[in-house]
């Protein structure tokens, strides 16, 4: 190549030296070289440090966090997890060390004497309490996906980005597993026997269970520790804290609670409740109170719940819940188990509906705010969101019926149980090969008209939707307060149950306040508060079917959608107060007689039924099933007198 002017200067052996042209057509592009000596240096330049995470409120010295250095953080956060884990006959918690062990092979972590939290034991020495036991603690979810490929078996990328995973034995909850401690704090408090979904335990079996839980996370080389939040309201938040064995289980939770921020860690002390999670490991069969391998043990008095024999991570979701539904009512906060959104003017809407009824897909409107859409609490300060994510079924899922769903299923979001293409990773989302009860865990952001932060005023309008197979209950009734009352402690739905000969029956479904497997009071309780609440912040209640019309199921036709949406929205609207009521017979609803863009006919089911007699007596069929399910409820005295309890069961069927 020619000189650049300096003459021919002389290289290496005698061969002139190569320059470019002041042009700069050939140039040098080269950097200069890393700064690292091995692999492994270089490996460490890739990552950058992120910013310090120490919990610190509750600590002494907590107000002066700034003069703390980056070690005494670290040792501090660490402080608050070993007590966590702390062992009640050592009275003291493992010894813990942050990060992967597979990152240390053949290091014994350096831990400095003054920072040393670990005391000599009371017992003799065993071999967990000379390990270390490695956390990884509020990982993302880029840093769960590795552990769970790596060390998961049955984890896997689906095209879509999305972490499919495996969720063991258990693809559903197992509430006959599920247990409460029963003790003087509980005793008054929590609804037990007939009709309820409290199973007592004592308090020594339930620790029993947590200290075979406790010994079990600490025999592992690693636990994965999660600090966040339940409910929006900051007023009215709860710090918790789970410890799982599982990448799984900890994304799972880190979609479905909140999500602090760096800062918000700084300052997150010590937990409100805390869930020790074994995942695969066994309970006692011999142990007291125990009918199987797997139990789910709540203890409200020491703020604990232990895991033991499923590896379903819906445990976790749906212990929390049940624990709110204790906490929340103590506060005079309604916990509550449904859907909500907002419309643009700020107006609220609750829905309540078990599995069927449509309540996902009506609370989840392009023209509305979804502020949640399974659990929320309503206080002074108005609704709020408990979780920070959604739970979504999969089955038979396709990006035409919930193209929300659909397009939340991305990177991040945790699959549970589908079935893929073992080439392309494709999910299958039709197939039940491993279970019917596929589910999609990701975070609410997901959503593009999600409200954040999930909070919202007061509620204007109270849905409760009933998929009504029998096909005699009207399309949409207005209910007064007491009306509300009785269909929200009935919970009712209808499914079809299978087929006899031919012939399809449907088969009436009863769930307390819409959930009845989480609460812990006594249904009326729930009902009581929510009358309160909706009349002072004038809420109306409403009963949509979402079921069949002109006969039961197999003759009768299921309700258009679009016939149920022109009524929520004409419930949204505030349309549909104005409208002329006419009252049914038996169950005494007041039906309108005209809804903008839905035919008249249907709004009174006997006019859709061509056997006027069938109907009747389907009627009274249903009225009865209503009235044999409230029996369980008649006892139970409201207030100081029976006023209230009366005035409930009169608005019940009559016939």
């Amino acid at each position: 190549m020619a000189g650049n002017g300096n003459g021919n200067a002389m290289g290496r052996n005698g061969l002139p030296t190569i320059q470019t042209r002041p042009n700069g057509i050939c140039h040098d592009d080269s950097s200069a070289p890393v700064k690292a000596n091995t692999i492994d240096e270089l490996h460490s330049l890739q990552k950058k440090k992120s910013a310090p995470t120490t919990p610190l409120n509750g600590i002494q010295g907590a107000a002066n966090f700034s003069f703390f250095t980056e070690e005494e953080r670290q040792q501090q956060q660490l402080q608050s997890i070993s007590n966590s884990l702390a062992s009640l006959t050592r009275e003291t918690g493992p010894k813990v060390v942050k990060g992967d062990p597979a990152k240390r092979t053949g290091e014994t972590p350096k831990v400095s004497h003054h920072h040393h939290f670990t005391v000599t034991p009371t017992i003799s020495v065993s071999d967990s309490s000379l390990k270390f036991t490695h956390v990884l603690y509020n990982l993302s979810p880029a840093e769960l996906y590795e552990q769970a490929i790596k060390y998961e078996e049955g984890s896997f990328i689906t095209s879509s980005g999305a972490l499919a995973t495996l969720s063991g034995a258990k693809t559903g909850r197992s509430p006959k597993d599920k247990r409460v401690v029963r003790d003087e704090s509980t005793e008054d408090d929590l609804w037990w026997g007939k009709g309820s979904p409290n199973i007592e335990m004592d308090e020594h079996t339930f620790l029993v269970n947590r200290e075979r839980a406790v010994d079990y996370l600490n025999s592992l080389d690693k636990v994965f520790v999660n600090d966040q939040f339940l409910n929006w309201d900051p007023e009215h938040q709860i710090k918790v804290r789970i410890v799982s064995a599982r990448a799984y289980h900890s994304l799972f939770m880190h979609n479905m609670c909140i999500r602090p921020t760096p800062e918000e860690l700084e300052n997150f002390g010590t937990p409100d409740f805390t869930i020790y999670n074994a995942g695969q490991f066994p309970c006692n069969r011999y142990t007291h109170y125990m009918t199987s391998s797997t139990s789910i043990d709540l203890n409200l008095g020491r703020r604990e719940m232990v895991i033991l024999g499923t590896q379903y991570a819906g445990e976790m979701k749906k212990g929390l819940f049940s624990v709110m539904h204790y906490l929340m009512p103590k506060r005079q906060i309604l916990s509550l188990h449904s859907g909500c959104n907002m419309g643009k003017s700020g107006d609220v809407a609750l829905f309540f509906g078990l599995s069927g009824t449509g309540k996902t897909t009506l609370s989840t409107d392009h023209n509305r705010y979804l502020i949640g859409d399974d659990e929320h609490c309503w206080s002074d300060n108005g609704v709020s969101n408990i979780e920070g994510g959604c739970y979504a079924k999969c089955i038979d899922l396709s990006r035409e019926k919930e193209p929300d769903i659909w397009n939340a299923i991305k990177f991040g979001t945790v699959l549970e149980n589908v079935v893929f293409d073992e080439h392309t990773r494709e999910v299958e989302f039709e197939e039940k090969s491993v279970t019917e009860n596929t589910r999609a865990a990701y975070p609410i952001e997901y959503i593009p008209n999600a409200k954040i932060p999930c909070v919202g005023p007061h509620p204007k309008n109270v849905i409760l939707l009933a998929c009504d197979a029998f096909g005699v209950l009207p399309p949409v009734s207005k209910l007064n307060m007491a009306q509300t009352m009785y269909h929200f402690i009935s919970g009712y739905t209808a499914l079809v149950a299978g087929t006899v000969e031919g012939v399809k029956e449907p088969q009436a479904t009863f769930s307390a306040c819409y959930g009845a497997a989480f609460i812990m009071l006594h249904p009326t309780k729930y009902a009581a508060m929510l009358a309160t609440k909706m009349e002072k912040h004038g809420a109306t209640g409403w009963l949509v079917n979402t079921g069949w019309s002109g006969g039961s199921y197999g003759l009768g036709k299921r309700m258009k959608l679009a016939y149920t949406r022109k009524i929520i929205d004409a419930i949204h609207s505030g349309s549909l107060l104005d409208a002329t009521y006419k009252k049914t017979d038996v169950f005494g609803l007041d039906i309108p007689t005209e809804v903008e863009g839905v035919p008249s006919e249907i709004l009174d089911p006997v006019n859709t039924w061509p056997d006027k007699k069938a109907y009747k007596e389907t009627l009274l069929k249903l009225a009865g099933l209503f009235k044999k399910n409230f029996d369980v409820f008649t006892s139970h005295k409201i207030g100081k007198d029976s006023k209230l309890t009366e005035e409930i069961l009169a608005a019940g069927p009559v016939f």
